[in-house]
């Protein structure tokens, strides 16, 4: 007799494995800064910018590498190998700030911008690119003093590269930034004069006015803002504010240089780039079809199962490529039609959509965190832990929304199937372990943070280039251009902040305002509702990296009077970030959901209302129990501060 078919599918990890080649990654998912300026055309020596980048994420990811093999072997491959990726760092800020400003991609209030009157924007845009090229062209003669300061003194980095070689990126970087910004403000070669014109005479007021009368400044203040509202970078915005605190000062403006030299090179920064360049990997593979193939069938036959896999999806991905622009841009084309077709209403589907673009912020190896980590001093290990039980609140509460949303009905038209699971699971195991190998290089094998972060971009390297194959090797420097771009222009905005704050420190504000809040307010729980109040407003207006670095220099002093735990502190200024890519009227998530999915905008105010509201509840909860981001940080050591609610 026959021994009859077997009725069940084999085992995935007995099948043979499908090997998925993908064709040239679609990169490039921000909208450009000024649209209707220059339009872009790629030239030569473009070509060889991205490889410059390319090598020097190479060393940055190598050099911890060899560190880890000469420990263990117990001598040192090379001599002040840490030193030199701090220094790499500076290199790759200016390189990536260079592309950015080729491309229309230096980080501004882009959104604010696209609500300015046709007939307005290219007079708009000249006068924003002008008075951006101004700032940055004194940003490029304090760099260039500040090199030649260093030359004089004869600092050796490593191997033999003077310290004042590195520093002359700094000049180079700036100057590549003002002409680049002059070009692309006009759309011929008559626009272009008249915005040099109007930079060059705009910055000669500086060498011609040694003093300049206090009404003067504050109309320069407010002429400066108006620009940034209007289009012109992030990075001017607190460059030029920190130029314009030293026009009556006789601090010299090579201060500036020199504090963003401190800043970037300090030893946490290179977890920056490095996990970037891991979300950039996964984000340009084939991560997210594979994750939400798992997702879908692990949690698709659930009622509301296509929310669960929307909020859970989103929430990997955002963790990884560390801006949620970047998510809605890549997932919306997937998850939509899903939700569409499980009859979720199309209103419902938008909110959540939007909504689930900002979460996983929280999570390891979020970008925010590191940065916040970095600004406030707080130690960011204890951030990702401290963020890891609130991230998963939000997540659950954005699930559930989308559970009493969903059909149950349609929920039964998908019966879930063990072997299409198991598959799911088995095919995307690699990309699935990310979050565990981080953790496992930090707590278990103890490598330090920037060790982990070389080690965690290796392996993203490895798994989508040699064992799911979806990059191949030649569009690697396309990626980490990419990958340059967004890390160039937030570094450009952390190194010249330093001076803007150092200002603001010298003038004693920080202090002034805690002092103010301490004789005002009497309990740390109104003292957090008003941080609360204030961070929504703060979130909804400002782009959450010059957000980090201009508010919490402001904030921690205050915290601190209240004896407000620093790892609780932060993970409340996070998560109301995470809310502000939410809130109307200039909330990121809102303008790219608009674009993504071509509805009006109000429309979208709307469709994400009732998400907000439900978010906007945890947050207060999260920011009234500590116990939820402090007790995993505890497990470890870590000592909380008593004084929060």
């Amino acid at each position: 007799m026959k021994s009859k078919k077997r009725a069940f599918p084999k085992a995935p990890w007995k099948r043979k494995k499908k090997v998925i080649v993908a064709t040239q990654p679609e990169i490039g998912f921000e909208m450009e800064a000024h649209p209707g300026g220059a339009p872009i055309v790629h030239r030569p020596w473009h070509y060889a910018e991205g490889l410059f980048l390319t090598f020097f994420f190479a060393v940055m990811l190598l050099l911890p590498l060899m560190d880890i093999v000469g420990r263990k072997l117990h001598f040192t491959l090379i001599s002040g190998s840490l030193n030199l990726v701090q220094h790499t760092v500076l290199a790759i800020m200016m390189f990536g700030a260079a592309i950015a400003a080729r491309e229309g991609k230096l980080l501004s209030l882009s959104s604010t911008a696209s609500l300015i009157p046709e007939r307005f924007k290219t007079a708009t845009r000249i006068f924003t690119a002008a008075l951006g090229a101004a700032f940055t062209l004194y940003l490029a003669v304090a760099g260039f003093q500040y090199s030649m300061v260093e030359k004089e003194v004869g600092d050796i980095i490593a191997i033999g590269i003077p310290k004042w070689f590195v520093l002359f990126f700094l000049p180079v970087g700036f100057a590549v930034v003002f002409f680049r910004m002059i070009w692309r403000a006009g759309v011929n070669m008559g626009q272009r004069a008249i915005t040099l014109g109007a930079a060059v005479a705009l910055a000669s007021l500086g060498f011609f006015i040694h003093t300049i009368p206090q009404p003067f400044l504050y109309l320069a203040f407010a002429i400066l803002l108006f620009a940034v509202i209007m289009g012109t970078p992030v990075f001017v915005a607190l460059g030029g504010a920190a130029l314009l605190f030293l026009w009556n000062s006789p601090t010299p403006i090579s201060s500036i240089p020199a504090e963003t030299y401190r800043m970037v090179v300090s030893p946490t920064i290179p977890n920056i780039p490095l996990f970037t360049l891991t979300g950039y990997l996964l984000a340009e593979g084939g991560a997210s079809k594979r994750l939400l193939r798992v997702f879908q069938a692990w949690f698709g036959s659930m009622r509301g199962g296509p929310a669960i896999v929307t909020a859970l999806v989103c929430a990997f991905f955002t963790c990884f490529t560390g801006g949620s622009g970047v998510t809605i841009l890549a997932l919306g084309g997937l998850l939509m039609p899903i939700l569409m077709a499980e009859k979720y209403k199309e209103r419902d589907a938008l909110g959540l959509l939007t909504a689930a673009g900002s979460l996983g912020m929280l999570f390891p190896p979020s970008l925010p965190v590191i940065l916040y980590g970095v600004v406030s001093h707080t130690p960011i290990d204890k951030l990702f832990l401290g963020g890891i039980m609130p991230g998963f609140l939000l997540l659950g509460v954005t699930a559930l929304w989308g559970i009493a949303k969903g059909s149950k009905e349609q929920a039964s038209k998908h019966p879930f199937k063990f072997g299409e699971a198991m598959e799911a699971f088995w095919v995307a195991k690699w990309e699935l372990l990310l979050p565990f190998v981080i953790f496992f290089f930090l707590f278990v094998v103890k490598v330090t943070l920037v060790e982990s972060a070389a080690l965690t971009a290796l392996y993203a390297f490895v798994i989508e280039v040699f064992i799911y194959r979806d990059l191949k090797l030649k569009y690697i420097p396309k990626v980490i251009t990419e990958c340059g771009i967004l890390v160039g222009g937030v570094l450009l905005i952390l190194g010249v902040s330093l001076g803007f704050t150092n200002d603001m420190v010298d003038a004693e504000i920080p202090a002034k305002l805690a002092d103010w809040v301490k004789a005002s307010v009497h309990q740390p729980w109104v003292f957090l509702l008003i941080v609360n109040c204030m961070l929504i407003m703060v979130g909804g207006l400002l782009e959450i990296f010059a957000a980090i670095v201009v508010v919490v220099p402001l904030l921690l002093p205050m915290a601190a009077a209240f004896r407000i735990d620093p790892v609780h502190m932060g993970i409340i200024f996070l998560a109301n970030m995470e809310m502000g890519f939410l809130t109307p009227p200039l909330g990121l998530n809102l303008f790219l959901s608009s674009y993504r999915f071509k509805k009006p905008m109000v429309e979208v105010y709307r469709a994400v209302l009732p998400m907000l509201i439900l978010l906007y509840g945890t947050v207060f909860l999260i920011t009234y129990v500590p116990f939820f981001t402090t007790w995993l940080p505890s497990l470890f050591g870590y000592v909380p501060e008593t004084g929060a609610p």
